[in-house]
């Protein structure tokens, strides 16, 4: 008989946990399983020790019968601690669905509409480009709408708002706002900014108080604590020792730090498993979808493609992918301490095609 899950409100221990995963009947129009956790870790042998693209990897599962760590690799050459569900790593672009949750909550908090015009809540000094009469909104920013390109051509590692505000003052639209997608770090960015202006604070603390305090998500944060330090996997890029993300304007975008325990949290949460005030938001995000190309759809932050809701991300050293089938409720994080894609191994645990558009979305760039 398989041993049974942990209960899906019980933390993980920072342990290897190796368990076959049951799931309950689900509509024969569905997978009908996730990958066995051996299937996982031969995914993960194969990626650390046969291919050498990472030097550790980090699965978590959860599902509305528990939750999963499967790990494998080790911190680096010097380091043979083996990454667990408390190691940290750079989460990238995953960052602009926390972005967009903010977004929903201050929308249903009757504090913004999504609607509204970014000009708003920027200072009123700052030309936010128009075209034909649109203005570009806070909508359209959260779903890659705007017609504001990936990254502003003044970036040079460091970002402030003055030279983000300065850039939009001086770019021209190639099209209407609203009418095509074209996927945006520094829309991203622009909506942290204008969020945190509108409440008054920073983005960390408006991130910890309306978010992962709320959820209990002790180690998913901008800074890093003393011990969020300790648990930090060193980035890997081509070999080498990465620097990490700047947090600056632009940190809306892809600057978070988290856990894959801290991460199945709000992959529960999302999928209501467990219980949440940010519930009614969540649910809002999912709640438009405007075409994606290529990509599929795209939501309030997250996309959707082939039943899977999903966001990927990545920086200078590292890579992660966050996924749900919110009519099965499972979902899966992956992360990684190298810029090599890992998306792959999130679709294939949860029983997916590994080809399609889902793998044409963020590239290892997105939070640069």
């Amino acid at each position: 008989m398989a041993p049974k899950l942990r209960p899906a409100g019980v933390r993980i221990p920072a342990v290897l946990v190796f368990c076959f995963l049951a799931l309950a009947a689900v509509a024969q129009t569905l997978p009908a399983r996730l990958a066995t956790p051996n299937e996982i870790r031969g995914m993960l042998v194969e990626r650390v020790d046969v291919q050498h693209k990472t030097d550790g990897i980090v699965v978590g599962v959860i599902t509305k019968h528990g939750r999963e760590i499967i790990a494998y690799g080790k911190f680096d050459a010097s380091d043979p601690r083996v990454p667990d569900g408390e190691t940290v790593y750079e989460i990238g672009s995953i960052t602009k669905v926390f972005t967009s949750l903010l977004l929903c909550d201050m929308a249903l908090h009757g504090e913004v509409k999504l609607s509204d015009p970014v000009a708003k809540y920027l200072p009123q000094d700052v030309h936010v480009p128009t075209r034909n009469g649109k203005q570009i909104t806070l909508l359209d920013l959260a779903t890659h709408h705007s017609g504001l390109p990936r990254m502003p051509t003044n970036y040079n590692g460091a970002y402030t708002p003055q030279q983000m505000y300065d850039f939009l003052s001086h770019y021209t639209l190639p099209r209407d706002p609203g009418a095509k997608y074209e996927y945006s770090n520094l829309g991203g960015g622009l909506l942290a900014q204008a969020l945190c202006l509108r409440a008054g604070t920073d983005y960390e603390t408006l991130l910890r108080t309306r978010i992962t305090g709320p959820l209990h998500m002790d180690h998913t944060a901008l800074h890093m604590t003393m011990e969020m330090q300790t648990n930090s996997i060193p980035g890997r890029n081509n070999g080498n020792q990465a620097p990490n993300i700047a947090i600056d304007a632009l940190e809306g975008a892809g600057a978070i730090r988290s856990t894959a325990d801290d991460m199945l949290i709000f992959l529960a949460a999302n999928m209501g498993i467990v219980k949440s005030p940010l519930l009614p938001a969540m649910k809002k995000m999912l709640s438009v979808r405007r075409d994606a190309g290529a990509v599929g759809e795209v939501a309030l932050g997250w996309h959707v493609a082939s039943g899977i809701v999903w966001h990927n991300g990545g920086t200078n050293g590292y890579h992660s992918y966050a996924g749900f089938d919110p009519h099965r409720k499972v979902g899966v994080v992956v992360l990684s301490n190298s810029t090599d894609f890992i998306d792959d191994i999130g679709r294939r645990v949860l029983n997916y095609p590994t080809t399609g558009p889902v793998e044409q979305h963020v590239g290892p760039q997105a939070a640069r």
